[in-house]
């Protein structure tokens, strides 16, 4: 997979102004640098979770933005699947019916005893057929990670874009949960790109790294 990624994008009133521009060819990127660098703003300009001002962003050739041809595609016709920092999980579903919402379009929720074969495989995948009907307040730190994981996948993904996903975890499940994410991406071959300020996720999964200072890639 290849992303080619030049853009540009300045925050009202805060006057924090991103100018972007990288390529990369490999299964896994990583994107890292201090807090308030502008990575989350970074992956959710590739995920289609917010417009640039100007510039391009194309995913093995397709153009998912470009400001010049008038092309901005939606979050959900990108095909990525997004893990965001703190889960998003829907705190009144149940964790079968989070992971099913990856599969519907619009807010409309799905029904408690959602029966669809996609579902079920990711919480075989998982492990997490005994928690299938409890809400994510009931779950472990490491089973809401497998919950998101498993609602990002459902949809079979082209990649996953990863917003520090271990940011909110004590260091040993911080170490687990790394084992069982490239287990997972050995497994199932699917490309990745995360963001982080963690040096141990860098060393990790960084086959290609960029570091982000002050809104612009100032190393690959």
């Amino acid at each position: 997979m290849s992303f080619e990624v030049r853009f540009r994008k300045t925050l009202p009133g805060s006057g924090f102004a991103l100018d972007i521009a990288f390529a990369t060819t490999a299964r896994r990127t990583v994107i890292y640098g201090p807090s308030g660098a502008g990575k989350s703003l970074t992956l959710q300009a590739l995920a289609g979770l917010q417009r640039p001002d100007e510039g391009r962003i194309a995913c093995d050739g397709e153009a998912l933005f470009d400001a010049a041809a008038g092309i901005d595609l939606p979050a959900r016709r990108r095909r990525f699947g997004y893990l965001f920092q703190d889960y998003a999980l829907f705190p009144r579903l149940t964790v079968r019916q989070n992971i099913a919402f990856g599969l519907r379009r619009g807010w409309l929720n799905p029904p408690r005893r959602v029966d669809d074969p996609a579902v079920q495989r990711w919480l075989q995948a998982f492990e997490l057929e005994g928690v299938a009907g409890q809400l994510p307040g009931e779950l472990s730190g490491g089973q809401r990670q497998r919950t998101a994981l498993a609602r990002a996948l459902v949809s079979e993904p082209r990649a996953l874009l990863l917003d520090e996903p271990f940011s909110a975890l004590d260091a040993a499940l911080r170490a687990r949960l790394r084992d069982e994410l490239q287990q997972l991406l050995d497994r199932i071959d699917i490309p990745m790109l995360m963001i982080t300020h963690d040096a141990e996720d860098l060393e990790r999964f960084g086959q290609q790294r960029l570091l982000l200072e002050a809104g612009r890639i100032v190393a690959a």
